[in-house]
């Protein structure tokens, strides 16, 4: 699977580093420090027209998730937030593309294009974390509609979106099957959005708990056909999967380059840290670990370009997020201990790297989940 970057790819990637070293990086520490949504990096994004970007060009966009990639590991270089609003725009819009009706597109997909909309989407339950077969939200068929009730958590850009992608099973029975998502508008009666998750990483994008009591969601409002528009969505959200990878990748490089500095600036022992070659190895690792994983993730999202879907694209799109989020975990340590005693120190910002890192190996799907699916793909279903 050939990946190399096209003309254009090579034009957006330029673009947005630049962008993200003269506009971005200067944000990224006080993001962090307030955990205070960012609202001017959500109209810089708006501004630079991105939010329809791996989208079909009917949308604006360039149909494309290489280059999608592209954007998330160079705003995810500098600033981890930044790079995820683009995402959490990204991910109602793929999931209503992939599994709405021609009204619900309508209605939806032009706002989150061009910014005057936001989404967000929970499928997250205190009592089934990855097992998303369990949960317990039920939605109670009504005249013209459904009634939901029940809770979620860690509902990632909830307490400012427009509107809320909720799962929620129709039925008693164990399977996603009976799973389907409802589009709950912002202000509903009966909905409510709990207080924001003190985080240690991605402080920046707040999460919160959401209470649905007796929602009334008209059937307008449901996400696809009975018992198949979650599935829809679920493959929609698989050819996403690199897109993590990406911020994995970013966030791997932006310490590599933060590390860099910091070593052949600091003199110990007569000589530039820089110049021990434990040091100059440990530095290599790290670049070579990410190198590897760029290449992974890439050549996920090349194999989403080509059309490659299901059985064939979900275990290479586990890969690709599974390494490169673990490899930004290890580069990130690694930059910490480079820095020495400064790594641990709010001054500096390689611990904001960590502190994201380790978030990124939990979110859309844990590691462990993620190696499941490679599990699965190798050698079947355990019996149960």
């Amino acid at each position: 699977m050939s990946f190399a970057l096209t003309a254009d790819q090579l034009q957006i990637q330029d673009l947005i580093r630049r962008v993200a070293k003269e506009k971005v990086a200067p944000r990224a520490n006080e993001i962090d420090r307030t955990a205070e949504y960012p609202q001017d990096m959500f109209d810089l994004l708006q501004q630079l027209g991105l939010f329809t970007l791996p989208f079909p060009e009917e949308y604006g966009g360039t149909n494309s998730m290489v280059s999608a990639c592209l954007a998330i590991e160079e705003f995810g270089r500098v600033c981890y937030n930044t790079a995820y609003l683009l995402l959490l725009q990204w991910v109602p819009f793929g999931a209503i593309l992939a599994g709405g009706t021609a009204d619900q597109k309508q209605r939806y997909l032009h706002g989150l294009a061009d910014g005057t909309l936001r989404g967000a989407i929970s499928t997250t339950e205190a009592q089934s974390g990855s097992d998303v077969a369990g949960i317990k939200t039920r939605a109670t068929a009504v005249e013209g509609g459904f009634s939901l009730s029940g809770s979620k958590i860690w509902c990632t850009n909830s307490s400012v979106a427009d509107f809320v992608l909720v799962a929620a099973k129709t039925s008693d029975e164990q399977s996603t099957s009976s799973i389907n998502l409802f589009i709950v508008e912002r202000g509903s009666k009966g909905f409510e959005i709990g207080r924001k998750e003190e985080k240690m990483g991605a402080r920046g994008v707040p999460s919160c708990p959401l209470f649905l009591d007796n929602v009334f969601v008209p059937a307008s409002h449901v996400l696809g056909e009975s018992g198949k528009g979650f599935k829809v969505v679920m493959e929609a959200f698989n050819k996403s999967r690199p897109l993590i990878g990406a911020r994995g990748v970013g966030l791997s490089q932006g310490a590599i380059d933060h590390a860099s500095v910091f070593i052949q600036d600091r003199v110990a022992f007569g000589q530039k840290i820089s110049d021990f070659q434990g040091i100059r190895w440990m530095l290599a690792d790290m670049a070579i670990q990410t190198e590897a994983a760029r290449n992974l993730v890439y050549k996920a999202a090349a194999m989403v370009d080509a059309g490659v879907s299901g059985k064939e694209l979900a275990p290479i799109a586990a890969m690709s997020k599974c390494f490169a989020t673990d490899t930004a975990m290890k580069v990130a340590t690694d930059a910490v201990q480079l820095f020495g005693a400064a790594g641990i120190s709010n001054e500096y910002p390689i611990n904001r790297y960590f502190r994201d890192a380790k978030v990124l190996q939990i979110i859309e799907g844990t590691n462990q989940i993620q190696r499941n699916i490679i599990a699965n793909h190798l050698l079947g279903r355990p019996a149960r």
